[in-house]
């Protein structure tokens, strides 16, 4: 059985409209955020779990961690029905949203996971060791008498995840946890999350936009749109039939020749060369190289495909989300 099991999971809300002039009671729309959802996920993966605003993803996260409780369908996590066995339940799960704090606002960090280790009743010799592994992990030794208020986003965001991980849980959702943080930042946090997948097993689920988080993390990706689950696999595999488009740049070593190019091949100058977008399946990416070879002697030439974001954004306008 896997670690978590989730079957036909459907969740609504009802949505109060802005009242119209001349009408006593406002209006009312059912939004239906999950329509059935179902996957399982095997302890130990760290799993993506993606798809445009209003998609499901964080409200089957609450669910999931027992905040929500569902309309239909059912679920367990690690045997637990979250909203059912919430107490049980929590004393294996961490989580961390971006735009929230489980944190105390005004407070030194060390004061917070005092009282998460009260909290979670994790004995004395554990809390000291946990601590001390995860502030030299997450580099937060010299904030630790801070109050979170004086930290910046990427510190808070570490300071989060080290109180999410003291009782050391099974499973971690993190919702948008690189949300703002600078590119250092997310590097450094990318690294911790797959050091503590790899040493200590835990369970990840990791909800986000970011696209480089989830190439550089997860081995699986579901996409959610509509409150239905529309892909369940490895990353590669799903961007694979959207990666239409190649750009080229190239450098001569001399001034820049004129090309004979195909129809469909995009073309513009840069300051020391030209750049060009096309589509392999109608211009093989051979005989492009062949043509800007025949121009003139070539110093620099880079070939890469459509960015990450560009290939998502392609792939939620095909499916209409």
């Amino acid at each position: 059985m896997s670690y978590i099991e989730v079957n036909n999971l459907k969740k609504d809300f009802v949505v109060k409209k802005k009242r119209e002039k001349g009408r006593l009671l406002r209006e009312k729309d059912t939004v239906n955020a999950l329509k059935g959802i179902s996957f399982s996920v095997d302890k130990g993966e760290l799993v993506g779990y993606i798809g445009p605003n209003g998609a499901g993803k964080s409200t089957t996260v609450k669910i999931l961690s027992g905040i929500l409780t569902p309309d239909g369908g059912n679920a367990t996590v690690g045997g637990l029905v979250p909203w059912q066995e919430r107490k049980a339940h929590v004393k294996n799960i961490g989580v961390v949203f971006g735009q929230r704090s489980q944190l105390w606002w005004d407070v030194p960090i060390i004061d917070s996971y005092s009282l998460l280790k009260d909290i979670y009743r994790i004995p004395q010799g554990d809390y000291e060791a946990r601590l001390k592994e995860l502030s030299e992990a997450l580099q937060l030794e010299e904030f630790m008498k801070t109050p979170l208020r004086l930290l910046s986003l990427g510190q808070r965001m570490r300071a989060e995840l080290c109180g999410s991980l003291l009782h050391r849980p099974e499973l971690l959702f993190l919702d948008e946890p690189t949300i703002g943080l600078d590119a250092v930042s997310k590097l450094s946090l990318r690294e911790f999350l797959k050091w503590e997948n790899r040493e200590y097993g835990t369970t990840i689920m990791l909800t986000t936009h970011d696209m480089e988080d989830i190439a550089a993390l997860c081995s699986r990706v579901m996409v959610i749109g509509h409150g239905q689950k529309l892909f369940d696999g490895k990353l590669n595999d799903l961007l694979e039939r959207f990666d239409t488009v190649r750009n080229v740049r190239v450098k001569y070593d001399v001034a820049i020749p004129e090309l004979a190019l195909p129809e469909g091949v995009v073309c513009s100058k840069t300051e020391d060369g030209i750049e060009l977008s096309y589509m392999p399946s109608k211009l093989p990416t051979a005989k492009l190289l062949s043509i800007l070879q025949d121009a003139g002697n070539i110093s620099e030439l880079t070939l890469q495909p459509e960015n990450t974001d560009h290939l998502i954004a392609a792939m939620y306008k095909e499916l209409d989300l």
